[in-house]
């Protein structure tokens, strides 16, 4: 069982409770191959076995690679001798009474979640804004960021670096890494679309120089634009097209159940790096607090994200919690480049998905 241990995940099991006060888990426990809700430790099973058949230890892995024709073990369910169901889903409580009480309760869950974070052999990923921020705030370790020179993420970091009065390592990206790193991530995670491996691309290769350096852990803020509305399609809501939900909190989580398949992808990139991801902020006792909230605390206006902002001031100047900042693969200039390599390589823009189609040149 990777994550919670045993007798934790057996009260779950019990109790179907969603948040039962863990980081996540994944494995099998007395016979019972389970996953947590949030999805955040990856678990496969091969696909010709059907629900309705017993696994065998041979027939389920944490690593895709390890069987021979994987499919992903379902967030949130059991498989057993008794076949194969939903046991846990996504909790929908109440919101806190004030305004205050709710940016309080965002305070204390997040700082809770991080300040339990063991910094042994540990490192940060660091882009600057409020999330990574926050970490590097309230833990002692060495900051990294991933990035061409000129990008934003470069210059994020340092600057933020500059006013929590510490320095932060450059993993500079090129094209030469890229190339070499890409069909590693593609088979990591065996996934050779765009938008995944473009993701990807500079959390690996901020997690290779991380590992080389001798760290073996990762802290990321991972999870806190899914919970605490940092995605413009969330602010939008309903207008906006990419989601269904008429209201910000619907939107909200809408995108949280999007979280299994991103952290799946990003958990087996970072481990074929050779460190294991560290994620505070996907910690139960955070989660229940942003499901919480009410929409005017997850967006107000143009301010995305407002209660954790409001709760981050405690830690961060205000120039850092007020911060917006862009994903990862168009903050480091990942996505421009690497779109830059496939039309050099001959995959022009006119073709459909065209670099996807240079992705899978570089892994066959």
């Amino acid at each position: 069982m990777q994550g919670a241990d045993p007798d934790t995940v057996a009260d779950a099991l019990a109790s179907g409770d969603a948040l039962q006060g863990t980081g996540g888990f994944a494995g099998e426990l007395d016979g019972t191959l389970v996953r947590d809700v949030l999805g955040r430790y990856p678990l496969f099973v091969e696909r010709a076995v059907s629900d309705g058949e017993r696994l065998d230890p041979e027939q389920w892995s944490h690593d895709p690679t390890a069987l021979a024709d994987p499919q992903s073990f379902p967030a949130g369910y059991v498989r057993d001798e008794g076949g194969h169901g939903r046991r846990f889903s996504l909790p929908s409580p109440d919101p806190f009474d004030t305004h205050e009480t709710a940016v309080e309760r965002v305070r204390a869950a997040v700082e809770t979640s991080i300040d339990a974070v063991d910094t042994d052999s540990l490192a940060i990923a660091f882009s600057g804004g409020v999330d990574s921020s926050l970490l590097a705030a309230r833990l002692d370790a060495p900051l990294y960021v991933a990035g061409f020179p000129d990008s934003h993420d470069v210059e994020a970091a340092q600057s933020a670096a500059d006013l929590l009065g510490t320095e932060v390592r450059l993993v500079e990206l090129t094209h030469d890494a890229i190339e070499r790193a890409v069909p590693e991530i593609a088979r990591a995670t065996n996934r050779v679309n765009a938008m995944d491996v473009q993701i990807a691309l500079p959390l690996y290769l901020a997690a290779e120089r991380v590992a080389a350096d001798g760290f073996d852990r990762l802290a990321l803020g991972q999870g806190a634009d899914e919970l605490f509305g940092g995605y413009a399609k969330v602010a939008k809501a309903p207008e906006d097209p990419r989601v269904e939900a008429n209201t910000v909190r619907g939107a909200q989580r809408e995108v949280v159940a999007s979280l299994p398949d991103q952290l799946e992808r990003d958990v087996l990139a970072l481990r074929a790096a050779g460190v294991e991801p560290v994620t505070p902020l996907l910690h139960d006792r955070v989660v229940d607090a942003a499901f919480r909230l009410d929409g005017d605390l997850l967006v107000d206006g143009e301010t995305r994200k407002v209660a954790l902002r409001a709760g981050a001031r405690d830690s961060l100047p205000d120039e850092i919690a007020d911060r917006d900042k862009k994903a990862a693969q168009y903050g480091s200039l990942a996505a421009r480049e690497l779109d830059r390599l496939a039309r050099q390589a001959g995959y022009k823009r006119r073709m459909d998905d065209h670099v996807t189609q240079y992705i899978e040149s570089l892994v066959d």
